[in-house]
């Protein structure tokens, strides 16, 4: 559940709704309703189009790859084979009983043994590659998206409001069940930056967890732990 279905409008506001909606961790019914307002009212319009842009940098970090000029060649001969090279069946076997028959034994056949697959060879189910999570807190102006990318092994964060006092950090940490909080690091000062996942978190990420920001001295926790008031917090989930 998002930061707007648990809590609606009023305490996200517009803002973080408008920035869910372009992250796309919205509800099928709130996406609806925020496509509806981007048509109907401009101002909500001007906010998608400002985390948009507020959200491009973070898509900077990741090129594009250009395909091997070789893909598009082999994907067209496998769809369009050339009718020259094809074996076209004769008017007779068009026409034959027997072939129709057989045709639609092969049929019913191949359709069993697709529908049986699946049981007998259940498939593999590879874990999300693309997570995001709302962070938030109640009596805290503090929040942040998050988008967490297993490939990279990177953390992309986004501060939607808040700021750190004086002499303070932010830091981010993992929280698995009931085990002590990890810390994922120092969050960096900006409105968007990033962090990098060591291959230990990555594990527990991929099994869901809860992410947290807390507050802390200059520098993150000097016992390992959270020291500060805990500022923002949600849970990951799959884009």
């Amino acid at each position: 559940m998002t930061l707007a279905e648990d809590n609606g409008p009023e305490r996200g506001g517009d803002d973080l709704f408008a920035a869910e909606y372009v992250l796309g961790v919205l509800a099928t019914d709130e996406r609806q309703i925020a496509a509806r307002r981007i048509d109907t009212e401009a101002g909500f319009a001007r906010l998608v189009d400002s985390w948009e842009v507020h959200f491009s940098p973070m898509a900077a970090a990741y090129p594009e790859i250009e395909p091997p000029a070789s893909v598009k060649p082999a994907v067209d001969r496998r769809l369009f084979a050339s009718s020259s090279t094809a074996t076209q069946p004769s008017a007779g076997l068009w026409s034959s009983l027997g072939f129709w028959r057989g045709l639609a034994a092969a049929a019913v056949a191949a359709l069993a043994i697709y529908v049986a697959v699946p049981y007998l060879n259940p498939p593999v189910v590879a874990p999300q590659e693309r997570l995001v999570a709302s962070l938030a807190a109640d009596g805290s102006d503090v929040k942040y998206l998050v988008v967490y990318d297993a490939a990279r092994r990177d953390v992309g964060l986004s501060l939607v409001s808040g700021e750190r006092a004086a002499g303070k950090d932010f830091e981010l940490w993992m929280i698995e069940g009931k085990n002590a909080p990890v810390s994922m690091g120092v969050i960096p000062a900006g409105q968007t930056t990033h962090l990098a996942v060591t291959p230990a978190v990555q594990q527990k990420l991929a099994q869901g967890a809860v992410l947290a920001v807390s507050v802390e001295p200059t520098g993150g926790s000097p016992t390992g732990q959270p020291t500060g008031p805990v500022v923002a917090a949600g849970d990951l989930k799959g884009i």
